[in-house]
């Protein structure tokens, strides 16, 4: 029989627990949060093996979708709420389009996930597909939310909460002390390469203060403020890439500037990748000793 596997369970259960009696008109309960198809199901994600249909396209479109073929599903539906958190509203359309905004962006903790069928508004539904051969879906996906996950990434068991657990980070219902032992590590990468500017412009010095801890007094400050902090500068960025994605620009010195425009020295540090930041940071030095 198409079984749950234990990474989308495990995926399940983290939206639950911060979501279901959060503060709010209508938090997420359990019985809005699927992932196999009831037992009229054939065909797609929500089927294992037993369930599939010829030329299943949750099969026959991918390679990683053929050679990962369980009787696990493979899919996660996550049904409406909402709640406040972070001194704003958060509904389920929101949550939908910060999820599709971090797979166009091609994010790491993305690369798993081939589809999310939504609804940005609770009436048109859209499809991001990272196949690009479907733009559309059923009506129901109008207060519903459906994830697909190719199926290689399950069948390998693939932790598959990285993605949720920054949405919850980012909307302040997950706190520091729930990041993975993988997401310390990044934020120590960025603190560490980011600290390399401390003395020589403010953005060495916002990090500094970020990485131990003290407000822009020096005095410390409690809590998991880091990670709260850095939160909000990635989410202004992606604000302000929002707000230019539908401007017509005639060339990239104008996409550019245009970014430029609405960030902070802390927004563009908080966007620069661990793997770079070094780079900028020694290119930088160089330039105010010259």
């Amino acid at each position: 029989m198409t079984r749950a596997p234990a990474n989308l369970l495990a995926l399940r259960s983290l939206l639950l627990t911060h979501l279901d009696n959060a503060p709010g008109p209508d938090d997420l309960e359990p019985e809005e949060v699927g992932i196999v198809g009831d037992p009229a199901h054939r065909g797609g994600y929500h089927c294992g093996s037993d369930r599939v249909v010829p030329n299943d396209y949750s099969v026959v479109e991918s390679p990683r979708d053929r050679a990962g073929l369980t009787l696990d599903a493979a899919a996660l539906d996550v049904g409406g709420f909402e709640v406040r958190s972070g001194g704003r509203t958060n509904t389920l359309p929101s949550f939908s389009l910060w999820c599709v905004g971090q797979c166009v962006a091609n994010a790491a903790d993305t690369g798993d996930i081939r589809e999310i069928i939504y609804s940005p508004d609770g009436s048109t539904v859209k499809r991001w597909d990272r196949l690009g051969k479907r733009s559309t879906g059923d009506s129901s996906h109008r207060w519903h939310t459906h994830f697909s996950f190719f199926r290689d990434a399950i069948k390998a068991g693939r932790d598959q909460r990285p993605l949720f657990r920054r949405y919850l980070s980012s909307i302040g219902l997950l706190e520091d002390d729930d990041m993975t032992p993988q997401e310390h590590n990044w934020l120590a990468t960025v603190h560490k390469n980011l600290t390399v500017l401390d003395g020589r412009n403010p953005i060495g010095q916002i990090y500094t203060r970020m990485a131990e801890g003290r407000d822009e007094t020096g005095a410390p400050v409690t809590g998991n403020w880091n990670l709260r902090a850095m939160t909000a500068q990635l989410t202004a960025l992606q604000s302000t890439l929002n707000a230019l994605a539908g401007k017509d620009f005639t060339d990239e010195e104008a996409i550019v500037q245009g970014v430029l425009a609405g960030l902070t020295p802390e927004e563009i540090a908080a966007a620069i990748p661990p793997t770079i930041a070094k780079q900028v940071a020694d290119e930088l030095a160089r330039r105010l000793v010259a």
